[in-house]
């Protein structure tokens, strides 16, 4: 990669990250629907000739932060057991789980999504996310052959989507190492027999 070419690839990178935090700012006061393009270059500190050579709109940019925060979820989710074939869930160590760290990164979208308005919808399409995660990555075994697996996947989903939403109510009283170590000690207690498998293509999730 050239010198230039890699010089054009950051400010690209440092312009759409400005915008993104810049909605994400502005939505924590208004709804998208009274954000102009305008209050959005102002915001970043860029001008609306920037804006339109990534966007062509303002929910193009909203789109983005979306994906962008969905991805990383799902790194964070299988950082613990990413190139390893099996992983005991029992064995799992609070310096493993990257969840809490991910929901810090993204703190302003996650403050958008818990909250009523036109972006708690996503509530639902992130937990979807995380059931979808644990049945494309469980091995279809569990404690008892009586249990769905279906079920299984969406009791946890909505259980460490539960854990956000009381960190997030709180106001990050916690730190991120905290809700690991306590994610990591309700597992424990529970004890469930899950294990967990490494499948083609996780790592381009």
């Amino acid at each position: 990669m050239s010198i230039n070419k890699e010089f054009h690839d950051r400010r690209i990178r440092k312009s759409k990250a400005a915008l993104k935090e810049a909605l994400l700012t502005l939505l924590l006061q208004d709804e998208l629907k009274d954000i102009s393009v305008t209050s959005i270059v102002e915001q970043a500190d860029l001008n609306r000739g920037t804006f339109y050579k990534h966007y062509q709109v303002k929910e193009e940019l909203l789109a983005e932060i979306i994906r962008d925060a969905e991805a990383d979820l799902v790194r964070a989710y299988r950082e613990p057991y990413r190139n390893r074939h099996r992983f005991d869930v029992g064995s799992l160590s609070a310096s493993a789980v990257k969840v809490f760290d991910h929901v810090a990164a993204y703190a302003d979208f996650y403050q958008l999504i818990v909250r009523p308005g036109e972006l708690a919808g996503l509530q639902h399409q992130t937990c979807a996310l995380l059931r979808d995660l644990a049945l494309q990555d469980l091995l279809n075994r569990t404690a008892s052959p009586n249990v769905n697996p279906q079920l299984l996947a969406g009791f946890y989903a909505y259980a460490i989507f539960g854990l956000i939403v009381e960190w997030i109510n709180s106001g990050f009283d916690y730190s991120a190492d905290y809700m690991a170590e306590q994610l990591v000690e309700i597992i424990h207690q529970s004890q469930p027999a899950i294990i967990h498998r490494q499948t083609a293509g996780n790592d381009n999730g």
